[in-house]
């Protein structure tokens, strides 16, 4: 269940999503939804959702000139936000030797400084007790072939701890949260066809619903200690690494 707003407040609680038209930010999307939040996604294609709690605004955020901006206009007024959910993300693989640079650029766009650019321009609409979500991955440990990718996810949780200290006196909690494997279509994406998913320990792939249950655990009132950590969740795979 979300958090419940104030007495005075007839409005469901208020989350942005980043990357909500496909993969991990569609299903934490369908689940906010699902659990009774107002939720304005930002992403470049609208997603096919089309509940009347849904709001959608295109933002490419792998464009840093101007973002800022973007996603201003994409949220204009002084409304407060419950929660911010960074869920955009891309991946490239290659080994060292035949790295593209242009590749680790973008990702590192869309992963690192849209979260910043993202969390700068929206902390002033959050409220004390709110939640921040930072969709990692469990490569950010290192993975051969895919280098460029975790060290941009391995940046989050540098992010995450810095900002869960700054906001602690404000009950504001700020997470990563760390899939391994997930049926995506990231995962099937012909970008990393060097690195093919591996099945994890289980038995089966994190199914995107997991993740997304997972990260309502964090914006929900049961989740208001947890701050700071970096929760991975990966069927076992850590467990041979």
């Amino acid at each position: 269940m979300p958090p419940s707003p104030p007495p005075s407040s007839p409005h469901p609680p208020h989350a942005v999503v980043t990357g909500a038209s496909s993969g991990i930010g569609a299903a934490v999307t369908d689940r906010l939804l699902t659990d009774g939040w107002h939720v304005t996604a930002l992403s470049r294609t609208r997603p096919d959702n089309r509940h009347p709690a849904l709001t959608w605004h295109p933002v490419d955020l792998a464009a840093p000139t101007g973002l800022d901006q973007a996603i201003g206009a994409a949220l204009p007024g002084d409304a407060p936000l419950d929660a911010v959910v960074h869920a955009a993300g891309l991946q490239a693989s290659a080994p060292l030797g035949a790295l593209d640079a242009s590749a680790g650029e973008r990702m590192w766009r869309v992963h690192v400084h849209a979260a910043t650019v993202l969390m700068d321009a929206l902390l002033h609409r959050i409220p004390d007790g709110g939640r921040i979500v930072l969709l990692g991955s469990r490569t950010a440990s290192g993975v051969p072939g895919k280098s460029q990718y975790a060290a941009t996810k391995a940046a989050l949780p540098a992010l995450a701890r810095a900002w869960a200290t700054e906001l602690a006196p404000r009950a504001i909690t700020v997470n990563v949260v760390a899939p391994g494997p997930t049926d995506t279509p990231m995962l099937r994406d012909p970008a990393r066809a060097t690195t093919p998913p591996r099945t994890p320990a289980l038995g089966r792939l994190v199914r995107p619903a997991e993740v997304a249950a997972l990260t309502a655990f964090l914006l929900g009132p049961d989740g208001g200690m947890v701050t700071g950590q970096h929760l991975v969740m990966c069927g076992g795979a850590s467990l041979a690494s």
